[in-house]
């Protein structure tokens, strides 16, 4: 049986495909997905899954949704404003604060 393996760096981020294990049960496929794929790099965890439970849907079955412009959320976006009220200016260095570290992240 083929079992998927997802790799975890970092406590927060993302799981990652990063190959597969062949085991004939989930504690087998665990214990070798640890070996092979926890050892080589920073591992902060595993997920594993039976290959023929991943499923897959494309652009081909399914309309998905493109990328919607949201900047109206952010107080930084309403720059037509003098002076700004506190309360916006607060908002706008909180998120500029939230902005830098998300880029500082990636």
């Amino acid at each position: 049986m083929i079992w998927e393996v997802f790799r975890q760096e970092k406590s927060g981020g993302y799981h990652k495909h990063c190959g597969n294990v062949h085991a004939p049960d989930r504690e087998l496929a665990l214990q070798f997905a640890a070996i092979q794929h926890g050892r080589r790099m920073k591992t902060h965890s595993l997920w594993v899954a039976p290959q023929r439970e991943i499923g897959e849907i494309d652009a081909d079955e399914m309309s998905f949704g493109g990328m919607t412009d949201k900047t109206y959320r952010w107080a930084t976006s309403y720059t037509d404003i003098e002076p700004a009220a506190p309360e916006v200016a607060e908002s706008e260095a909180e998120q500029a604060d939230v902005e830098h570290s998300l880029e500082a992240d990636s």
